[in-house]
């Protein structure tokens, strides 16, 4: 064995720790590598959208509370004017006046209450309907699987918005109808989703193994279809958020969506619309709230899909 006498250090021995021979400290604990840049981009895709969303839905459900919003209440002498101007009454017209005089920020905060509503309200009638007619197509098959199914292709070869228009203009104006009028529209979309994981859930082994255990239909489908089924129809619920918004806009747009006394971003833009020229902000700033909403719900229901999916080569 090799020792060290007279301060001199002896040959190294394999194995052994290395120990300074100045008397300093040891070497720190090795600080671990920094997250790789792709794991650090979907990172952003994700808490990024999810960030502004969550500031829409605070300035939806306290914004009104805070800043007031009369639809009927007229200023002729704050007619259109430009962001962040003076009011007569001293307030700040962050987003500028519309036509009549209100202020836009008030509605378009108001607006993104009504929207955010609707698309919710929509969205859960949908997919309710939708998540059960095709679960029980899926699981019974034979003529009700390919009755439903057919007219369910028949919907989706039809324009959508061109059903909207046409199921909003015989119902009229008004909230409810307007929240009708797109869940008629969406739902096969939940339906062909559900139908489709319900097939390849219910010829598992787990789902063989309850049945042969003696568990009835609503036993194998609570326990073995449901969980299966809520992933997918949580992603397309959040991809098909944006889209609703959009139609609810347009057919606010169109004056067959929300009431005009009602505040919404649709009835906004359609507001400025002659105005473009002369207040062009009128409809251009709701439009970019639109816009920023839509595009932040597409990033997000991508991120949501791609880490569903584990066949897909981005998880």
């Amino acid at each position: 064995m090799t020792t060290v006498s007279d301060g001199v250090p002896g040959p190294a021995v394999l194995g052994a720790p290395l120990v300074p021979t100045d008397g300093g400290p040891p070497d720190a604990t090795p600080t671990p590598p920094a997250a790789p840049p792709r794991r650090r981009r979907r990172r952003l895709r994700l808490w990024l959208p999810l960030g502004v969303i969550a500031g829409y839905l605070v300035a939806g459900v306290i914004g009104p509370l805070i800043a007031r919003y009369d639809p009927i209440a007229t200023s002729v002498a704050d007619r259109l004017l430009p962001p962040g101007s003076r009011m007569s009454d001293g307030g700040l017209a962050l987003l500028g006046t519309d036509q009549v005089g209100r202020d836009l920020l008030p509605q378009i905060m108001q607006g993104a209450r009504i929207s955010l509503l609707v698309g919710a309200a929509t969205l859960l009638l949908a997919g309710t309907v939708g998540a059960a007619v095709g679960i029980l197509c899926g699981y019974l098959g034979g003529l009700v699987d390919a009755t439903v199914m057919r007219l369910a292709d028949i919907q989706l070869a039809f324009p959508s918005i061109l059903l909207a228009v046409f199921v909003a203009g015989v119902l009229g104006s008004s909230v409810t109808n307007v929240v009708l009028t797109l869940s008629i529209t969406t739902w096969p979309i939940f339906a062909r989703v559900a139908r489709a994981q319900t097939m390849a859930t219910r010829s598992r082994d787990f789902a063989n193994a309850a049945r042969t255990l003696g568990a009835g239909p609503w036993h194998v489908v609570r326990h073995c279809v449901l969980p299966a089924v809520a992933s997918p129809l949580l992603v397309i619920a959040t991809v098909q958020l944006g889209f609703v918004i959009v139609a609810e806009a347009s057919l606010s747009f169109l004056s067959l969506g929300i009431p005009a006394g009602t505040p919404s971003w649709g009835t906004t833009i359609a507001n400025g619309r002659d105005y473009l020229a002369s207040a062009w902000w009128i409809a251009t700033l709701p439009g970019l709230v639109l816009a920023v909403f839509v595009v932040c719900v597409g990033v997000l229901g991508d991120e949501l899909r791609d880490r569903s999916d584990p066949n897909l080569s981005t998880r």
